[in-house]
């Protein structure tokens, strides 16, 4: 949720005036630019107009997604410039309200993690393990930093490994271990006195990080464009200029399928898949003061939307339906379909 670029390459205050400004030429995805916009807001140090920004949200509970999300942002932020009374208010209304959405439990477990309230760290991690991982079936990605985040916490705490922290290990796919991670002498070893422990440590932090920092790099995923049947005919109809672009839909699928793996195949980090709706792209044409029928404006079209956090990540998590809209499983649709190739 928060921008990963220092600030002394950004300049965050220009950045969220950008995004409030682009939320009210795009009030359908005010929520996900606000967000970021307060995130720049809080980079910038001006944490209380980043709070302005979370209260601007809130004021209209109905029209937000996630207003758990928008809460626990909020929380974690007043904490921050010694709010702490009304950050622990709006944290205890989170856990006592149980979101079903993993984000929400992470924020403000890492919240009070960062002050030290180790024990209660612990105990949201759980709270929130509890309530998602209960049906025994495959974790889905978007808990796996509830199971770490309890992990770390634990050890921090030096308890003994249970099931979900044995979970926590299967799932984690770096070299090194996280009982190695979140061994708390790594991190009192960064504050020794001794400059070639605390160069060796560095060492070997820079290494773990390293493709982690490059995924990251990116403000939004790589993205491709994808129409809907009906959109695509309705597109074809208005603008067969497109014909060449598009022959049929089953072969527009395919060859979604087909460059999102060869950029996978390329190293290419954070790919993802936009879909397009006809209204959507011809008001972005008459904002770019282009023609809808321009073969070169889908790509750009696809990137905005990306950049109004459209994207949905790709490949899709196991078991889950393929991006297509099928209904399908993906290992069952496209994903078989590929594999089979």
């Amino acid at each position: 949720m928060r921008p990963d670029t220092s600030a002394e390459n950004v300049d965050h205050t220009a950045e969220a005036a950008r995004l409030e400004r682009t939320a009210g030429l795009y009030p359908e995805d005010s929520e996900a630019l606000l967000l970021r916009a307060a995130a720049h807001l809080e980079l910038s140090g001006d944490r209380p107009a980043a709070t302005t920004l979370y209260d601007r949200l809130l004021s209209d509970l109905s029209s937000l997604e996630n207003p758990h999300l928008v809460r626990a942002l909020k929380a974690s932020n007043l904490w921050e410039y010694d709010h702490e009374a009304e950050a622990r208010a709006i944290i205890d209304g989170i856990r006592a309200s149980a979101p079903r959405d993993p984000a929400p439990w992470v924020i403000v477990a890492e919240s009070l993690e960062a002050h030290d309230e180790l024990q209660a760290a612990a105990e949201t991690f759980t709270e929130a393990a509890t309530l998602l991982l209960t049906d025994g079936s495959e974790p889905a990605y978007s808990t796996h930093p509830v199971l770490f985040g309890r992990h770390r916490v634990r050890r921090m705490l030096g308890l003994a490994h249970d099931d979900w922290d044995t979970l926590a290990d299967t799932l984690h796919s770096s070299p090194v271990s996280l009982d190695e991670l979140h061994d708390p002498k790594r991190v009192w070893s960064l504050g020794s006195d001794n400059p070639a422990e605390l160069e060796a440590e560095i060492s070997r932090l820079r290494a773990e990080l390293g493709a982690y920092r490059e995924a990251l790099s990116r403000p939004f995923p790589v993205a491709v464009l994808h129409w809907p049947a009906d959109e695509l005919g309705e597109l074809l109809s208005a603008y067969p200029d497109l014909a060449d672009e598009y022959p049929s839909h089953p072969e527009h699928l395919t060859t979604i399928e087909t460059s999102l793996r060869e950029l996978a195949g390329s190293g290419t980090p954070n790919l993802g898949i936009v879909t397009g709706t006809v209204p959507s792209y011809e008001a972005f044409a008459a904002s770019e003061g282009a023609s809808p029928g321009d073969v070169a404006l889908l790509p750009q079209y696809a990137t905005t939307l990306a950049a109004r956090g459209r994207a949905v990540g790709w490949p899709p998590q196991r078991g889950a339906e393929c991006w297509c809209g099928s209904g399908g499983i993906y290992e069952g649709c496209h994903g078989a379909a590929m594999d089979e190739a």
